[in-house]
């Protein structure tokens, strides 16, 4: 049986998926979340054999939650499935660990067909993500880099909240932690990145492609 997690902050979509996903015999959705916090936890949790994630979801987008979860369980396979087909997502999302890319206008069929060559160990990639990967392989662009640079993990978070426009005090509730610690992280995160204020921080998301 393949265990799959579904994480994607669209309900109605996520529960689209699950209810595809179930009517195969051989997949059993063992969870959902909603943002990609909740994704690393539940499938740390579980330990699912797929993990069929989003790219833009709240809190920590699904680049971030992707990459923590290849580093904490290698042996479950992730397949990123986005309504975003520009090149610069397929490139850092396969680079963060992910072992399949489809659009969501994928058919039906292509879908179940992923995470079934996911759960066997294959890569599984819509013509579009492969023909990227292939020209990347060819011609490797120079400047893919990781654009959080050396942000720890809950820097990481710590941005996304500012570029979501959270205040410190804001920040300090959703992360559980104390205000001048939340002040120090955020401190941390202009200073690694070169920027002045949020204002700025916000402009260098768009710039490397965080808005999600």
């Amino acid at each position: 049986m393949i265990r799959v997690l579904i994480a994607d902050d669209h309900t109605i979509l996520r529960h689209g998926l699950v209810s595809l996903l179930s009517k195969d015999d051989c997949i059993q959705v063992v969870a959902e979340a909603a943002d990609g916090l909740e994704a690393v936890s539940k499938a740390l949790e579980l330990k699912p054999t797929v993990i069929v994630i989003d790219i833009s979801m709240p809190g920590l987008n699904g680049m971030e939650a992707v990459k923590r979860l290849n580093g904490q369980l290698p042996d479950t396979k992730v397949l990123v499935l986005t309504m975003h087909e520009e090149q610069e997502y397929v490139i850092h999302m396969v680079r963060a660990g992910a072992s399949g890319y489809l659009l969501k206008d994928s058919a039906s069929d292509e879908l179940i067909d992923a995470v079934k060559a996911l759960a066997a160990g294959k890569t599984y990639y819509s013509q579009y993500a492969a023909s990227v990967l292939a020209s990347q392989y060819n011609q490797p662009a120079e400047n893919w880099q990781d654009p959080y640079k050396n942000l720890t993990n809950r820097e990481r978070e710590v941005f996304h909240l500012i570029i979501e426009g959270k205040t410190t005090k804001e920040i300090a509730r959703s992360l559980d932690i104390s205000v001048k610690t939340a002040e120090n992280h955020r401190g941390k995160v202009l200073d690694k990145l070169n920027v002045a204020n949020a204002a700025e921080l916000v402009r260098y998301a768009a710039k490397n492609n965080l808005l999600l």
